[in-house]
């Protein structure tokens, strides 16, 4: 009795509630569809969504009474992990809401694909809470071998099997390199896996700085670049951007991005935390780059998708500054600026599916004159471009203000100066789309609009999508001017998760050395 009782309390299964309430609802989805046939195609997305909804309910209550550590070490549910974990389950959501007359108009089966997604939703929410090795090489599989799966899930467009090609072979590539530096990381901790374990072995060890603890930092630096699509390993984001089906798109754009940030805020500041002044070096050359490549080359685009992709990598830079700054306000400015783009990047790709649905086309020259043809469109789609473009009073300003403002607390001006820089001529061309939808002359419609025929909301999948495209609106008009109950909410989860703790003191430590040192 007090062994099983002992396991029992060891394993803490109930720390994982949300994702097991995510497999039965996986599990449910394949027998319904195996069982209900065609019937069942109607109510299995709705089932997914409501499966989805009981696994955010029960990450609220875990809030409440978090139990950090379960499964031996290997998954730590504290509120950090929380947070991440609603953000990736969220858009799941959101993403299904659009995804279903997507999926039906090509003529392809619903039901694998919204189990391909809940699978990815799983591996990423593994990812945002593993706190040991080989949790967080099997949970990155999950969500990357998904990826690939539903990258490629049109197999009757040939653009759609090029892109989960390229994602497949680049994707493979940096999995290789980070399972090496995750194994010399094993090796020179004396073979621990739990990231605490090994961050503890290598205090007053002559490991602790030196040139194999560097590399596997730049090896496994390769491999979270790869998941939130920084530059130089962001190859792969505009093709599969652009070549993939768009709810795909979207997902990877904010779920996998998301889990990418929560492995390496976990990953950074527990095993790597003797060189903290390495990869701050190395993730300020990332954010540099991705800031200037991603919005300089966004205004040469033609195509809707590669725009936002290149879009993509500019905020994964953005979100790079809070990480560099490392502090309580850095990592709360991170998780505040998650949860706004959620918003107003799944709002955007709505607004892109449901054009695309009635026409066809992504270019940005189609859009031209949309107003005219289908007004609630163009005002969802505009709003939710303005915001990622930092447009006052939407979402996106407040975010870009919070994490400014705490790089520079941080006294990293040069990175705040050109992220403001660069947030201008973002604006650049997220406005050029506003402005061609705007247009008011009729000799200016492009042909797509002029044949735009009238939206039908009743058929199926429409709903969801009109209703997704909505709240994703209202929520990134809304978070802008009540941004501050989030705020509070990211903040909360920062003071309250020990290792966000002793990483910020160690910096403030520095810091205050550094001034010392300087003084005499």
């Amino acid at each position: 009795m007090d062994f099983s009782s002992n396991i029992a309390s060891q394993l803490n299964a109930g720390t994982i509630l949300p994702e097991g309430i995510v497999i039965i609802t996986l599990i449910s989805i394949l027998v319904g569809d195996l069982i209900g046939g065609r019937n069942a195609r109607i109510w299995l997305p709705y089932g997914a969504i409501i499966g989805l909804f009981a696994s955010l309910i029960s990450l609220c209550i875990n809030w409440n009474n978090p139990s950090t550590i379960s499964f031996l070490g290997s998954f730590n549910g504290d509120h950090l992990s929380i947070i991440f974990r609603a953000i990736i389950a969220l858009s799941t959501i959101i993403t299904i809401s659009m995804s279903i007359r997507y999926v039906e108009q090509t003529g392809t089966p619903l039901a694998e694909f919204i189990v391909i997604m809940l699978t990815a939703t799983l591996g990423g929410m593994f990812l945002s809470g593993a706190n040991e090795l080989v949790m967080i090489f099997i949970s990155m599989e999950m969500l990357s071998i998904s990826s690939y799966l539903m990258t490629g899930y049109m197999k009757r467009d040939p653009r759609s099997n090029e892109a989960a090609l390229k994602y497949l072979l680049i994707g493979a590539s940096s999995t290789a390199i980070f399972l090496y530096g995750a194994s010399l990381l094993y090796g020179i901790s004396g073979g621990e896996t739990i990231l605490s374990s090994i961050s503890s072995s290598f205090i007053g060890s002559s490991h602790s700085s030196s040139l194999e603890l560097a590399v596997a930092l730049v090896f496994m630096i390769a491999g979270i670049g790869f998941k939130i699509s920084a530059v130089p390993f962001h190859q792969w984001t505009p093709d599969v951007y652009e070549g993939s089906p768009t709810p795909v798109v979207a997902f990877l754009s904010v779920g996998s991005k998301t889990a990418g940030f929560a492995l390496a805020i976990r990953l950074l500041v527990t095993a790597f935390s003797s060189i903290t002044d390495e990869w701050h070096l190395i993730f300020t050359a990332l954010a540099i780059m991705s800031m200037i490549l991603g919005n300089i080359v966004a205004l040469a685009q033609t195509s809707m998708k590669r725009m936002l992709a290149y879009s993509s990598i500019a905020q994964a830079g953005f979100i790079m500054i809070g990480l560099i700054a490392g502090t309580d306000t850095g990592y709360s400015s991170m998780l505040f600026y998650l949860l706004v783009y959620l918003f107003m990047n799944l709002g955007a790709f709505s607004g892109v599916i449901l054009f695309s649905l009635q026409t066809g086309t992504d270019k940005i020259s189609d859009y031209a004159g949309l107003y005219q043809k289908d007004p609630l469109l163009t005002l969802c789609l505009s709003i939710s471009l303005l915001s990622l473009g930092g447009i006052p009073p939407l979402a996106g300003f407040f975010g870009k203000i919070y994490i400014f403002w705490a790089g520079w607390q941080s006294e990293l001006y040069g990175l705040v100066l050109l992220g403001l820089i660069t947030s201008v001529i973002s604006i650049y061309y997220y406005i050029r789309v506003v402005k061609m939808m705007v247009v008011k002359e009729e000799a200016e419609m492009s042909d797509a609009v002029k044949n735009y025929p009238k939206v039908r909301w009743n058929l199926v999948g429409m709903r969801p999508l009109q209703v997704g495209l909505v709240l994703s609106v209202v929520a990134t008009s809304l978070i802008g001017i009540l941004s501050n109950p989030l705020i509070n909410l990211a903040h909360d989860s920062v003071i309250s998760t020990p290792i966000l703790q002793a990483s910020a003191n160690n910096i403030h430590v520095s810091q205050t050395e550094a001034l010392v040192l300087s003084i005499d």
